[in-house]
C-alpha cells in the first residue's frame, strides 16, 4: 500500500509540475500562464502578433491580476499589470518609439495626451538611446503599484519609473486602444483570438 501512495504522491507532483510550467507559444515566444511581479501574481491573458503588411514585427502578450476579455475591463483593473513584447525581426527602435508616441496621441484625448508628454517624450528617448532591437529581443512594459510604470529593454530597467498612474494604460492602449496598433493583435490580447 505504501507503494500506492508513493505513486500517487509523484503522479500529483509531476501533474503539478507540468501545470507550473504550462505556457502559451506565439510564433516561437512562449508566454508562461502566469508570472510574478514583484509579488504580485499575474495571469496570462492573451497574446499575438503585430504585422506589418505581411511581415511579423513582435510578439506581444498581456498579462493582469485576473482574466479580462474587454478593454475597459483591462484597463479599469486595478493591481499590477505587464506588457510583454518580442522581436520577431530586426527594427529601429527610435522608430518604434516614434510609433508608440504616436499610438498613444491617438487613443486619446488632446487634453488627457498632454499631460502625459513629458513621459511621452521621456518614453521615446530610451527607444531611441537603444538603437536597434534585434529578431529575439523582448521589452517589458509594467504598472507596479506604489512604484509606477516600469520600462525593461533586453532586461534591464530603464531608468526610474513613470510616476503618473495614467501613463500605463496610455501606453497600454496602443494595443487595446480604440485605435489599436493592430485589430488582431487587440483581440489575440484581450483573449479573444490566437
Amino acid at each position: 500500500m505504501k507503494w500506492l501512495r508513493n505513486l500517487t504522491l509523484a503522479g500529483v507532483a509531476c501533474v503539478l509540475a507540468v501545470s507550473a510550467m504550462a505556457e502559451t507559444t506565439v510564433s516561437g515566444v512562449k508566454f508562461a500562464d502566469s508570472v510574478d511581479l514583484r509579488g504580485n501574481k499575474l495571469q496570462f491573458n492573451g497574446a499575438g502578433i503585430r504585422y506589418k503588411a505581411i511581415f511579423k514585427v513582435y510578439a506581444a502578450g498581456l498579462y493582469l491580476p485576473k482574466k479580462a476579455s474587454t478593454a475597459e475591463e483591462a484597463l479599469a483593473m486595478p493591481g499590477a499589470k505587464r506588457i510583454s513584447i518580442t522581436m520577431l525581426r530586426d527594427i529601429d527602435s527610435g522608430e518604434l518609439g516614434k510609433l508608440f508616441s504616436r499610438a498613444i496621441e491617438d487613443n486619446m484625448d488632446r487634453t488627457a495626451f498632454s499631460k502625459l508628454i513629458p513621459g511621452v517624450l521621456r518614453m521615446s528617448q530610451i527607444f531611441s538611446d537603444t538603437k536597434k532591437l534585434n529578431s529575439g529581443d523582448s521589452f517589458m512594459i509594467e504598472w507596479v503599484p506604489g512604484s509606477g510604470t516600469v520600462i525593461t529593454v533586453k532586461g534591464v530597467a530603464q531608468g526610474e519609473p513613470f510616476k503618473e498612474p495614467e501613463f500605463f494604460n496610455a501606453l497600454l492602449r496602443i494595443w487595446i486602444g480604440s485605435k489599436p496598433a493592430d485589430f488582431q493583435l487587440k483581440e489575440a490580447m484581450l483573449g479573444k483570438a490566437s
